[in-house]
């Protein structure tokens, strides 16, 4: 028994030693970046230096000016219809390559989803630009095929255009979790449920939605919450009314060399992400456990 516990003694710190430069590193580049920004939320902003004042004014102002509120307001709007659609669509694909694509050729399909990636986010980004714009490919086309008699000048500069190119862009980081959690269920759980009487459709939402869960929620998190904190997107295919609280703390740290409040409303973003991703994340297991 002495032996196993001083064999079990050495391999926790062998364990730690082993993780302690990850932690070590990921402390100096994650906490204290988020610690200085805290700090900063708490100073006041003088004409070109930082006070070192102690003040709940630079919160105050985030949260009471309307124009600091619509913005947040339609980030988040903006957040959740970028995670519905991309969720809606990146689901079927990854149900398709799961159940539908032979084993040999899996491989390849994950391959051609991945694709995007070979280029630059900005690239892409622009991409959507020209096929958006005024003179652009899609009004083009249609006015080539007759369907519009002059250029639809609704598809750029606003919210939909932003919801589109992020929803592309992020559609693979969703796919993925989605395949991987559909490619662990047991499939004889599936027949065994037809066997039953159940049908496909009751089959899937009451065995294959249940086990896919877990792949569900870690593509909402992760489109979720970097989206609402995309900062080239609105700027280039936004327009001012597609603008989002990354461009107003952009506009608070380079324009108007306010960091205490641009360090406010990062935190009031990054705090309001951090409840509602905790509150989805309580909404899904209270799913979980209704459905075993």
């Amino acid at each position: 028994m002495a032996r196993r516990a001083q064999g079990a003694e050495a391999e926790a710190k062998g364990g730690l030693l082993l993780i302690a430069p990850p932690a070590i590193y990921a402390l100096l580049l994650l906490l204290a970046p988020l610690l200085l920004l805290v700090v900063y939320s708490f100073l006041t902003d003088g004409y070109l230096e930082i006070v070192r004042d102690f003040t709940f004014a630079n919160y105050h102002e985030a949260w009471t000016n309307p124009l600091y509120r619509g913005v947040m307001l339609r980030s988040l709007i903006v957040s959740l219809l970028v995670t519905v659609a991309t969720v809606l669509l990146a689901f079927p694909v990854a149900y398709f390559v799961s159940f539908h694509v032979e084993p040999s050729r899996k491989s390849t399909w994950l391959f051609l989803i991945t694709i995007p990636f070979w280029t630059s986010y900005l690239i892409r980004v622009f991409l959507w630009k020209v096929i958006l714009g005024y003179n652009g490919v899609l009004n083009a086309g249609l006015m080539k095929f007759g369907l519009i008699s002059e250029p639809l000048t609704f598809l750029l500069y606003n919210t939909n255009s932003v919801v589109i190119t992020l929803a592309h862009a992020y559609a693979p980081f969703a796919i993925l979790p989605i395949f991987v959690a559909l490619e662990k269920i047991d499939r004889s759980l599936l027949e065994a449920s037809q066997d039953l009487g159940e049908s496909r459709i009751v089959t899937f939402g009451r065995v294959t939605l249940p086990l896919a869960m877990p792949g569900v929620v870690a593509a909402v998190l992760i489109v979720f919450i970097p989206t609402i904190g995309d900062y080239v997107t609105p700027q280039l295919v936004g327009g001012p009314e597609g603008r989002m609280v990354a461009n107003l703390i952009q506009l608070q740290y380079l324009r108007l060399d306010n960091y205490p409040l641009g360090s406010a409303l990062a935190i009031s973003a990054m705090g309001i992400v951090a409840v509602i991703s905790a509150i989805f994340l309580l909404f899904t297991r209270r799913y979980l456990k209704g459905t075993k």
